[in-house]
């Protein structure tokens, strides 16, 4: 039973380390009805940045957090006016989105393997403190608490902006009929941009504590965690961003217990579940909420 009861606890944090990982694409699809294939290479930019502030300054991994906010919140913005309107302008901005944010995802990479090279790179759990954390008998990195601190502070914050801001009102307004909002004299690109960049900005906050929840980070590990997020968001429910955080629970879940007790499955089970989840109810566990085209 404690084996089982360590899995389970697990799977929380990694479930909400997850969440934050998935908020960011959700909100974009959510907002812009585009996929933004690129959200891995930015949450590994968002790991490089923590990466350099620990091993050039020596500080701690967690003063990357407001730096990075504020970089790559402000790196976002002229992204977003350079791409969106012009794909919001298109036919199928879906379709188009996969195609332009691809070939964004591979000048990143690139961009990524030029500046750092392809070493893999790590961070030392141990600046967290070198001792574990026990709760309910069960002992833990303490960087896997941390990861799920924030992750959940993360989600918290968004779910702030969109539910008691007026900004994040008309936000989901935008999500729910984007023609309507036009009507009502809502700013469309002005609310959009500051929802990729807090999608973005989203992705490199996960990205600063990916090396403790995910492994050494490398260039090219950025589709895979494209892959992870979109699996992620589809179980919870394709354009709802708190959605995520049922899909990230799941998501936890399933990996940590296969991890526990079925090694060999880890890696496969939790697409498993994705299809599994949509072969149930096409729209993901919460679709009620995805706006119509």
């Amino acid at each position: 039973m404690s084996l089982l009861e360590y899995a389970v606890l697990a799977g929380i944090f990694y479930g909400l380390y997850f969440a934050l990982v998935g908020v960011g694409l959700n909100l974009i699809f959510g907002v812009m009805r585009i996929i933004n294939l690129a959200h891995g290479d930015f949450l590994i930019l968002g790991a490089y940045g923590a990466f350099y502030v620990f091993h050039l300054f020596g500080w701690n991994p967690l003063w990357a957090i407001p730096i990075e906010l504020v970089v790559f919140f402000g790196l976002s913005l002229p992204l977003y006016y350079l791409l969106v309107p012009r794909l919001q302008k298109s036919g199928d901005p879906e379709m188009l989105s996969f195609i332009l944010f691809f070939g964004l995802s591979q000048v990143i990479e690139a961009l990524a393997v030029f500046a750092f090279g392809n070493d893999q790179r790590s961070i030392p759990a141990s600046v967290f403190g070198g001792s574990p954390v026990t709760i309910a008998g069960q002992v833990y990195p303490a960087s896997w608490v941390v990861s799920a601190a924030v992750g959940m502070a993360g989600i918290t914050l968004i779910y702030l902006y969109l539910y008691h801001t007026r900004i994040g009102r008309a936000t989901r307004a935008i999500m729910t009929e984007r023609s309507e909002a036009v009507v009502t004299g809502i700013s469309v690109h002005r609310v959009s941009a500051v929802a990729f960049g807090i999608g973005i900005a989203t992705a490199a906050l996960a990205g600063i504590f990916s090396p403790f929840m995910i492994g050494a980070i490398a260039p090219s590990l950025g589709m895979g965690i494209t892959v992870t997020s979109f699996t992620i968001i589809v179980i919870g429910s394709l354009g709802n961003p708190l959605g995520t955080v049922l899909g990230g629970l799941l998501y936890g879940e399933a990996l940590m217990l296969m991890q526990t007790f079925l090694t060999s499955w880890a890696e496969m089970f939790p697409y498993a579940l994705l299809i599994l989840v949509l072969l149930v109810k096409p729209t993901g566990l919460l679709g009620k909420a995805v706006r119509s085209a």
